[in-house]
């Protein structure tokens, strides 16, 4: 009989949590940012939205929550319930960047999330003012080993991607530049247009525009393969740097312990959303790759990537706090 019973239990228990999976999602879906609206992070949950609703059958709500580098964001959903209806939008900083800025980080991306998809990859193009006497990558390395300190690079601030790329490069060179930051890319461009400072690393949208202007001039792209918007620009490994591919990233992530069914019901969806042509033609043009990862591969790309920016912020020695 106490045989019986449990495996009536259990059937129950299944017949349960098929149903669950299968009536999820029941209500809508909250994306939160941990950066104002209007930014490359609403960009991109905005243009997977309608489609990722229509996949779902639940409306997707953005919902914003600024503030310490995506900090309060992150901790918010952290927090929430581990149901499937609260998500993160994160990017580099947000998942791999803050814990190594931040000596009181109010989350652990590896302990406090479970990973539903990446979604795109990010290249930068490396810069140059066009009164630098180069044209590709190899003279700026030789032009710059040859002068040590006197190459000044400009950023978005200190600790952001713009800082760390350049860094890594530096790691990878035995160049030495001295870093110059600003608030913001905007007049960091300026600079670099001017010759105030010499080098940049900056996403591609905004460096494909001022490079077929001629205000500045790219060397090299970040990325394993070319960029569509800058197909005459070679990567970074073809110009002789081995190994040499750093890319930001954009993903969703839920909190720690949702269930396995939700996961790789959200997860599908994103796959799903992503096949889209439409889809992925406007997110390069807004300078994103379409990436897909599913939970378990994103997992580990994270569990892979924390360290090697962890690395890279040391070497800056950049703090938030």
């Amino acid at each position: 009989m106490n045989i019986a019973r449990q495996a009536i239990a259990a059937a129950l228990c299944i017949a349960a949590s098929a149903a669950a999976f299968a009536a999820y999602p029941e209500k809508p879906i909250k994306v939160i940012i941990g950066f104002p609206a209007g930014g490359p992070l609403d960009q991109h949950a905005r243009l997977l939205a309608d489609k990722l609703q229509t996949v779902l059958g639940q409306p997707i709500i953005i919902d914003y929550k600024p503030g310490a580098g995506g900090s309060v964001g992150a901790e918010a959903v952290a927090k929430s319930p581990a149901d499937g209806y609260t998500l993160m939008l994160a990017n580099t900083g947000v998942a791999v960047i803050n814990g190594a800025l931040y000596s009181k980080l109010p989350y652990n991306t590896l302990k406090d999330f479970t990973p539903i998809a990446r979604t795109a990859m990010q290249p930068l193009a490396l810069l140059v003012t066009p009164s630098l006497p180069v044209t590709n990558l190899h003279q700026f390395i030789d032009y710059a080993r040859a002068r040590p300190g006197q190459i000044n690079y400009g950023s978005a601030g200190n600790g952001g991607i713009s800082h760390l790329v350049p860094e890594m490069f530096k790691s990878a060179t035995g160049i030495y530049m001295v870093h110059i930051p600003y608030r913001g890319s905007a007049p960091a461009f300026t600079d670099l247009m001017g010759g105030q400072v010499q080098f940049m690393a900056e996403s591609i949208p905004q460096a494909a525009n001022y490079h077929k202007q001629g205000k500045v001039r790219a060397i090299a792209v970040t990325s394993a393969r070319r960029n569509p918007a800058l197909p005459e620009v070679p990567t970074v490994i073809e110009s002789g740097v081995k190994g040499f591919e750093v890319v930001g990233f954009y993903g969703f992530l839920a909190p720690a312990g949702t269930p396995k069914d939700v996961v790789a019901k959200l997860s599908d969806a994103f796959r799903q959303v992503l096949t889209n042509p439409e889809i992925r033609d406007r997110m390069v043009s807004q300078g994103a790759d379409p990436a897909f990862m599913g939970s378990e591969e994103f997992a580990k790309f994270l569990v892979t990537e924390t360290p090697r920016w962890e690395k890279a912020v040391k070497a800056s020695g950049a703090r938030m706090d």
